[in-house]
């Protein structure tokens, strides 16, 4: 196999697993539509408090997210 067939392969492989991936997170983001919500409201107006006043909502969005 050839350099440049080789690296047209790798950059279609590239392309792929980017549409795949950003699908991926397509479908996550409307599947955790709710968990979404709840952090954006609890981290409304606040700065550096968002890491312990809104650490049950951002577990729960990445849980979400996970799966």
């Amino acid at each position: 196999m050839g350099y440049m067939q080789e690296a047209r392969e790798n950059h279609v492989k590239k392309k792929v697993e980017e549409a795949l991936r950003s699908k991926m997170k397509q479908k996550a983001l409307k599947e955790c539509d709710e968990y979404t919500s709840k952090y954006a409201q609890c981290a409304a107006g606040k700065t550096l408090s968002i890491v312990w006043q809104c650490r049950k909502q951002a577990k729960e969005l990445n849980d979400c997210l996970h799966q």
